[in-house]
């Protein structure tokens, strides 16, 4: 009688997956990561930054329009700061495209699909990112299975393509980082109080509360930060980097 299948015997595909699984973390390596340049959450971030050819999940901590704004600006300031063409694609026209130019991402660099469904967006996002020439894939989505977030996490490592998956609030009661994903990393992110200005009247930049719910190889993690600048990037409020310092020269006295 003929032997088992070698496409049947367990021990032969659980030691391909694990080559698979080495392979992809060998190619990870080798296309690196995107820093965010401040030191404070580099440092906690497994390669010390975010993972070029992987997908990132990101959304707002409280349903509302708050929390969704500062969500899809933080994608977008992560998108500006990878050089190319971004591919953004929406089931839902409420993108203002204004506010992506603050945060560093130009109307010029964004390449914009509308589909109908969360089906359509996923099916354009996992093209885009095996097409290998985009500086990262952009999906705004409300519901995604774990099946269908291994497949672009596979397609990013393919095309060596950052994907960037915004997941929009259905209802007030349902966590839309309550499904489990295949995601490298993914945040939750709120508006908070900006620091006060030395004058009556003015608006000083933006703040918000970071949070790292999970990130692949490492810990969560929650930071306050001044929003995106016109060039994507973050910063640390002035007053904790003072406390920084000074605890930094205490410690080197």
């Amino acid at each position: 009688m003929p032997g088992p299948s070698p496409t049947r015997n367990p021990h032969l595909a659980a030691l391909r997956a694990e080559v698979r699984a080495i392979e992809a973390a060998g190619r990870r390596k080798e296309r690196g990561c995107l820093p965010f340049d401040v030191e404070a959450m580099d440092r906690r971030l497994d390669g010390g930054g975010l993972a070029i050819a992987a997908l990132h999940e990101m959304t707002g901590e409280r349903p509302g329009l708050s929390d969704d704004a500062a969500a899809t600006l933080f994608a977008a300031g992560i998108a500006a700061r990878l050089p190319g063409a971004v591919l953004w694609t929406l089931a839902r026209r409420d993108l203002f495209a204004p506010g992506l130019m603050q945060a560093g991402l130009p109307p010029d660099r964004v390449l914009y699909a509308e589909a109908r469904s969360d089906e359509e967006v996923l099916a354009v996002m996992e093209e885009g990112l095996r097409h290998g020439g985009l500086a990262a894939v952009v999906g705004e989505i409300a519901r995604v299975s774990m099946a269908s977030t291994r497949r672009l996490q596979l397609a990013a490592e393919e095309g060596g393509t950052t994907a960037l998956m915004l997941k929009r609030w259905r209802k007030a009661e349902e966590d839309p980082l309550g499904i489990p994903s295949a995601a490298m990393t993914r945040w939750r992110i709120a508006c908070v109080p900006g620091a006060e200005l030395p004058v009556e009247e003015g608006v000083g930049r933006a703040r918000w509360r970071l949070t790292l719910a999970r990130q692949r190889g490492g810990q969560a993690f929650e930071w306050i930060m001044e929003a995106t600048d016109a060039e994507g990037r973050l910063a640390l409020p002035a007053e904790l980097r003072d406390r920084q310092t000074a605890a930094a020269g205490r410690l080197a006295a």
